[in-house]
């Protein structure tokens, strides 16, 4: 399995973090994709990656970080992105966020904007955090997509048509996770029309932990239940999900150029 969006370097791993990576790997994450939030998660993020090879770092500004000094961020994050030792698997986690405030929604879709350039000028998949945005969203993408374009929809949570929407771009994936198992989610239903090529295992790690750990911190382990419920909606074996999501993720990100 590959954690296609983990924040493992989460200050609320402190207390356990090497315990947890150890068992997520001995439960089967072959990998652990970290996306970047802002300029405060830089050095944590990396720190980790250089202890463990199979932590991998992306790099943006997710929305909720987005400000009036956005640009100066934003220019701050791609020196990071274009001079770092470090290399890395994506832009990301990018996108618009207007669950928790609007004030910011101009800034937000520049900022979405300039990253995506960054990622046709590097050749690299955009990770994207989509909350009650996906108009916004779509806007954007539908003057920005092209051939070369690819990414995945982090936490998917978008109607059938949201998913139509997102695929019809060509180089895009859906990313799935611990809601998918919730009781009142609709997301089971409008999954069963997406082909299994189209999908990515997340965590989100810590947050929107599966059943039965709903309300608690989310851990990679974790994943193994997102796989149950996928393999009871494909009606297939777990063995079929992981092989194929694992494609899935090789695919997009390109992950053999980080094992060598």
């Amino acid at each position: 399995m590959i954690d296609t969006h983990t924040h493992i370097y989460s200050s609320r791993f402190d207390e356990d973090r090497d315990k947890v990576i150890n068992t997520a790997f001995q439960s089967g994450v072959k990998f652990m994709l970290l996306p970047n939030i802002d300029l405060e998660s830089i050095e944590p993020m990396l720190n980790l990656c250089s202890e463990y090879d199979r932590c991998i770092p992306m790099m943006g500004l997710h929305p909720c970080a987005v400000d009036e000094k956005y640009l100066e961020t934003l220019e701050l994050i791609k020196n990071k992105l274009l001079h770092a030792s470090h290399q890395y698997i994506a832009v990301g986690e990018i996108g618009i966020d207007l669950y928790w405030d609007k004030t910011f929604l101009k800034q937000q879709l520049d900022a979405f904007r300039i990253q995506i350039k960054w990622a046709k000028e590097l050749d690299l998949p955009i990770v994207i955090h989509a909350r009650d945005s996906y108009p916004e969203i779509f806007e954007v993408l539908d003057e920005e997509n092209t051939e070369e374009l690819r990414g995945v929809f982090h936490c998917f949570s978008g109607s059938l048509g949201d998913a139509k929407h997102i695929l019809s771009y060509g180089g895009f994936k859906l990313g799935i996770g611990g809601t998918i198992t919730y009781k009142k989610s609709d997301l089971p239903a409008i999954i069963k029309g997406i082909d299994l090529s189209h999908i990515l295992l997340e965590t989100d790690a810590p947050y929107l932990a599966p059943r039965p750990y709903r309300g608690k911190r989310n851990e990679s382990k974790y994943l193994t239940y997102v796989v149950e419920k996928l393999s009871e909606i494909y009606e297939c074996n777990a063995t079929e999900i992981i092989d194929r999501t694992t494609i899935n993720a090789y695919d997009l990100f390109q992950i053999q150029k980080f094992t060598s």
